[in-house]
């Protein structure tokens, strides 16, 4: 009776050993689920769209404090904001890092006047005008709609630009409302 007794509590013992293992199994695996969610998460908002040559805006726009009209000289001039032509990386990148691979890559397209195709990070529906242009005569900060520019590497889109977001912001800036202002 008492190996029968021994028996029966080895079984019990094994099933609660087993029930715990599984538990901690299935809490492990949700963890693992939920951290890797995260990491992808944080991983796409920190790191917008990968170039074809990667360019830091934290190195330039932030330690090296380069304004953004250094580079995007036609925000104050046009509509667009555009990219800067290769012309305005080669005032400094004529002399400085000259063999460091990327600025390699940069000064070929330069010199084979090849054209770098840019990843578009953002991009407004062709049913809205927006005019950088107006807003820089405003005093509207670039940052505003593009976010701390000066901590990212890459560029992502740290607002999500929708028709409310503007409008708010016309609001909070006693800016018209006007729906022909945006939609022509």
């Amino acid at each position: 009776m008492k190996a029968v007794n021994e028996n029966s509590e080895a079984k019990r013992q094994a099933r609660k050993y087993w029930k715990i293992s599984a538990g901690l199994s299935v809490i492990a695996l949700l963890v693992l689920l939920i951290m890797t969610g995260m990491y992808n998460y944080y991983y796409k908002i920190k790191f917008g769209p990968e170039q074809p040559i990667p360019f830091s805006h934290r190195l330039h726009a932030g330690q090296k404090n380069i304004s953004c009209m250094m580079c995007h000289a036609t925000a104050a001039t046009s509509d667009v904001a555009g990219m800067p032509p290769l012309q305005t990386c080669m005032l400094c990148h004529r002399t400085i890092i000259i063999n460091y691979p990327p600025i390699e890559k940069l000064r070929k397209h330069y010199f084979e006047n090849e054209p770098v195709e840019w990843n578009r990070v953002l991009n407004l529906p062709d049913f809205v005008y927006f005019s950088h242009r107006m807003h820089i005569i405003n005093g509207i900060d670039c940052g505003t709609c593009h976010g701390n520019v000066k901590d990212m590497d890459r560029i992502i889109e740290a607002k999500h630009i929708s028709m409310g977001f503007c409008i708010q912001c016309h609001r909070d800036n006693n800016a018209t409302t006007d729906c022909f202002t945006c939609h022509r």
